[in-house]
Order: structure tokens, then sequence, then C-alpha cells
């Protein structure tokens, strides 16, 4: 088992297949004109597969895909269908701009659970956001999705004066549809343009739904990372990631493995080890993984606390979200 100083076990692994991405979103891509990461320093598809197996025989039993958009790589689908043959629970995270085309390769994989970013249901605003005109393309995704009996997550960061407006419209959502709306509070990145005061945290998020709504609080698991909600009635149900209000370190089971091979203990951590080097060597990259979670700090990187009104963006020390892979 791959367990840190403060006895966190890490059987949960997050693999970006790229920093390449098809939308523009402000908050994860620092500008229009990114200079995305060079193919030849990218993990390869056999790359992925062998580091991802020395995890699975340290006891990760969950893996999950992200980018960028990871299904704007070629070989995506290959990787999909070889990773599903690993002992582990496989899942995706994805815009849904292209998952139309590889239903099918999901299905045959056995991926069953898929979280999809959304963060507006007002394509005017889709545009702005993104700077891309496909929500209209997305919203039809989700929906044959839901009609295959995939498990649907839709991923909306809050951000105040955005689309805070829209959050009853997501709950409404839930009403009709057998689908799972995490509303998740605004991060800081490298360059993303936030600040405290575009946060809109759980208590505000809960408070204007149950403005409207009776809800009912459900279980969580011991590593959810989002509080988990249901409205009275509803087919679907929502939750919260509050990160910046109340954050949930104490149960973190993760570990994120960048496109170009470095691995992060932490969405926040400054420091990063590079294993695909070291892989590309011929070297054993066992060591250099458990040197790295046993290096994870308490909690948020060791970068700020939960009184996020304080945090001065310029201070931190990360990537941007898109170059870490969420």
């Amino acid at each position: 088992m791959i367990t840190d100083s403060f006895g966190r076990v890490h059987d949960y692994l997050r693999i970006s297949l790229t920093d390449n991405c098809n939308l523009r979103c402000f908050y994860c891509m620092p500008e229009e004109d990114y200079e995305f990461t060079a193919s030849s320093k990218l993990m390869r598809v056999e790359e992925i597969e062998a580091i991802a197996k020395i995890f699975v025989q340290q006891g990760v039993n969950k893996i999950r895909l992200t980018g960028g958009e990871p299904l704007v790589r070629k070989d995506a689908g290959e990787i999909i269908l070889r990773l599903s043959k690993l002992p582990v629970n496989l899942t995706l995270t994805t815009n849904a701009t292209r998952l139309h085309q590889f239903v099918d390769v999901l299905e045959r994989a056995n991926v069953r659970s898929l979280n999809i970013s959304l963060d507006t249901l007002q394509q005017e605003k889709f545009q702005i956001i993104t700077r891309r005109d496909l929500f209209g393309r997305i919203v039809e995704t989700i929906n044959l999705l839901i009609s295959r009996n995939f498990n649907v997550k839709v991923n909306m960061v809050v951000m105040k004066g955005l689309n805070d407006n829209e959050i009853i419209d997501f709950v409404e959502w839930t009403k009709e549809t057998n689908v799972h709306v995490r509303f998740i509070e605004f991060m800081p990145f490298d360059a993303n343009r936030w600040t405290s005061n575009k946060v809109f945290t759980l208590k505000e998020i809960i408070a204007v739904i149950e403005n409207k709504y009776l809800i009912e609080r459900l279980k969580d698991d011991l590593h959810d990372t989002a509080k988990k909600f249901k409205v009275t009635g509803h087919k679907g149900t929502f939750a919260i990631i509050s990160t910046m209000s109340a954050p949930f370190c104490s149960g973190c089971n993760r570990m994120r493995l960048t496109a170009d091979g470095k691995i992060k203990n932490c969405l926040f951590s400054k420091k990063e080890t590079d294993l695909l080097t070291a892989f590309r060597k011929g070297e054993d990259i066992l060591p250099l993984i458990y040197q790295n979670i046993q290096s994870k700090e308490k909690e948020l990187g060791g970068q700020f606390t939960k009184d996020f009104e304080k945090i001065h963006a310029e201070n931190i020390h990360n990537r941007s979200m898109i170059s870490i892979g969420g």
C-alpha cells in the first residue's frame, strides 16, 4: 500500500492523458494561445499502461483518466481499452465534446461512470466561458449517455457573478433526469484570474437551494470529495465539492500523474516528481512514488488554509489546472 506520513492510504490514481483541450475555459487555461506540451514529452500508450500497472501492484484500485481533454488524443480509445484490463474501477473526466465517438469503446471497456464538465445551461454563456460553440453537442451527448444507463456526474464550477444564478436550474435538471450535479467551489491555479470574492461557498449554495427545495443529506464515503444531497422526490442528486470553505483532506486517497509523467501528491502541491524520465532510463520508479507520497502535506498542499479570504493567489506556486489534469 502507498501510505503518506499521516497514515492515509493512496489507492486512487488520476492520469492525465494530455494538457491539450478543444475548449478555452478561462479558469482552467490561462490564455487562448496556450503552448501545449510537445508530444515527445507526453507519456506514450505503453508507458501509461506500464506505469499504471506499477501503481496497481501497490494497491491502486481506481483510475480516472483526465486532461486537458483526454479524448483529443488520437490513441485515447486504445489507452482506455488497455487500462480496462487492469483490476481497477476505470473512470473518465471529459468535456463531452467528443464523447459521442467513444460510447461504444467505453461500453467495451466497462466504463460506466463519467464526470462531464459543464458550467452553464445557457448556450450564450457557455460560449463566453469556453470561447467555443459546442453547447448543443454536449447536452445531446449527456442525454445519450443517460439513455444508455451510464452514471453521469455533471461538474459545475460555481463563480459568483457569473453562473451562481443557475444553481436552481441545475438542481431542477435532477427532477426528472437521473443526472448527478456536482457544484464545485472556484479554486486558485496559475493565471486563472482567481479572487476570493468569486468563491460561492458550500453554505451559500445550500442556502440558495433550501430557499426553494426540501433537501436530504445523503451518506458520504470516507474518500468522497463531494458532500452529497438530494431534493426530495427528484430522480437525480446533487453534491458540493467544498475545497475552499470546507476541505476534505483528512480522507484523501488521491495521486495525480500529469501527462508528462510527473507525480503530484496533491492538487495544490508545489513539488512534483518526474517518473517518466526515470522510467525511460529503465530505473525503478517505485522508490520515487513512495518518496513523493511520504512528502505530502497535511492539507491543501501546505500552501493555504480554509480561510480562503486571506489567500493571495499570486503567492501560490502551482501549474495551471489544464496541465495538472484536475
